[in-house]
Formats: C-alpha cells, sequence, structure tokens
C-alpha cells in the first residue's frame, strides 16, 4: 500500500466508531479533498467498506481479511520477522519471488505473501494447491549466518511454530517432522526449506509455509490426502489472526534456536 493510502487507513481504524470528516484528514496529513477521495476510492477497491456521508465525511466498517502488513501489525509482537510484508494477489511462487529478493539484499525478516499462488512449491517437486484467499501461503527470509548442517534446525523449529498456533484451534493437529502438519492423517500444512551458502556459511534460508485453512473441499485427487481447518471445525477463519499468531511463534523459537547453535557445547558436539 502506498504512504498516504496507510496513513488514510490508520485514521480511519483509530476512529472507527465515528465518521471523520475530510477536513479532519486533510489537515491531518496535508493533502487535498481530491486526494482524500482517490485514496478512499483505493482502499474500497482493495475491499475496505467504507461509508461516505456528505457533511459527515468517512467511516470504516469492515476490513477485508487480507495478508497485508496493515490488518496484522496492530498485534504483531515481532522485533524484525514480518515487518515487511510484500503482497501479491497472485504469484506463481512466493519461495521463488523470495528468493529473488533474498539475491538482491532484501533484509532478515522480510515475508513474500500472496493470496493465490498458481505454481507453489511442495517437496519433491510436488505443486502446493493455493487457491485464491483460502489459505496461508507465504515464504520467510532468514539469514542466520549459521553452517549449512544447520538448516534442518531451522525447519523444525518452523514447523513446532506453526503447530503451536494451529494446536490452539484445533487439539489433534500432529506434527509429522520434517516438515508437515497432519489432522487425522491429512496434510493440513506443508513446509519447503530452501537454502543458498558456501560451504561453512549460510547466506540465506528461505522457508516456504502453506497451511490449509479456508478450503470447503479440495480437487478428487486430493481429498484422501488433504483437509483444512474449515473442515476440521465447520467454520471460518480470519486467516491473517492466524498469520499474525504464527510469526509470534516463530521469532522466539528461531531466536532461542541460533542461541543454542552458536553456543561452543552445541557447536561442538
Amino acid at each position: 500500500m502506498a504512504g498516504v493510502k496507510i496513513r488514510v487507513l490508520e485514521i480511519l481504524k483509530k476512529n472507527s466508531n465515528d465518521f471523520v470528516s475530510g477536513q479532519r484528514i486533510s489537515d491531518e496529513l496535508g493533502i487535498t479533498r481530491t486526494a482524500i477521495w482517490k485514496n478512499i476510492k483505493s482502499l474500497k477497491d482493495n475491499g475496505y467498506t467504507i461509508l461516505s456521508l456528505t457533511n459527515k465525511g468517512y467511516k470504516l466498517v469492515d476490513c477485508p481479511d487480507t495478508l497485508t502488513y496493515e490488518e496484522i501489525n496492530e498485534d504483531l509482537k515481532t522485533k524484525f520477522i514480518g515487518r515487511k510484508i510484500v503482497h501479491f494477489d497472485s504469484i506463481e511462487s512466493t519461495n521463488i519471488e523470495a528468493k529473488k529478493l533474498a539475491e538482491q539484499g532484501e533484509k532478515e525478516g522480510t515475508i513474500v505473501v500472496a493470496e493465490e499462488q498458481t505454481l507453489g512449491k511442495a517437496r519433491m517437486g510436488e505443486k502446493w494447491y493455493s487457491p485464491r484467499g483460502e489459505g496461508i501461503w507465504m515464504s520467510i527470509i532468514l539469514k542466520p549466518k549459521i553452517s549449512p548442517e544447520f538448516a534442518a534446525e531451522v525447519t523444525n523449529a518452523t514447523v513446532e511454530a506453526v503447530g503451536k498456533a494451529l494446536i490452539k484451534i484445533e487439539p489433534s493437529v500432529e506434527i509429522k517432522k520434517p516438515n508437515d502438519i497432519f489432522v487425522n492423517d491429512k496434510k493440513m500444512c506443508g513446509i519447503l526449506t530452501e537454502i543458498d551458502g558456501e560451504l561453512n556459511l549460510l547466506n540465506y534460508v528461505i522457508v516456504g509455509i502453506g497451511i490449509n485453512v479456508n478450503q470447503e473441499q479440495f480437487p478428487e485427487s486430493m481429498k484422501l490426502k488433504y483437509t483444512s481447518l474449515r473442515i476440521c471445525k465447520n467454520k471460518v477463519f480470519l486467516r491473517k489472526k492466524l498469520l499474525c499468531d504464527i510469526l509470534n511463534n516463530i521469532e522466539p523459537m528461531y531466536e532461542d534456536l541460533l542461541m543454542k547453535i552458536r553456543k561452543p557445547s552445541h557447536r561442538g558436539s
């Protein structure tokens, strides 16, 4: 989201119980009424429900369940993971895009997330089914500065962090290391870790995470192998809340892992 639009949204969120006049927004942001109208229209196009009344102004009624920074930042407790989110409506693969960004020097903790993947990646070269708006399809850029031999431990920490968030919703969640989460013998989440590095040092780690959240059904060939939170609980879930919970779990577990790896006793084991 462009900077001015974010600031307009912030004002509307802070005053969600009342109408906010165009004059007030204009005074706070130093922009024209025309600019305000254009940004309000853009927010509506992005899925925000905003009432516009003459002589009253604007009122935010509802926010979309999109996986953007603006929709999770209020509850995000991390220092760096998820503090920058690169959001796509549709993309071939978040892992591919995250690798491109990492090669260009993108900072650690940046997340690539998409509403839909057309060529989502799974283990063994398989495709991950990623329908629009029904799951969490994301990749995290990490730069742990550790030996490649410890890359698998990053995957382990991630699957534990995701499992911790999911088990609060569905107690029968079962973590199957190295990188899968199942419910009743059907896969709900898969994690694909890809690395780049030298002999003794990782340049970066891309942790791709796919979580089936709100799918009501799967293609015939997948029905016996995959499930979603919605199928398990018979209700729709806010993806943005789950995303925030997962990121809040991942960062401390990742930091604890790095401390453990860097201890002399661990390096010598």
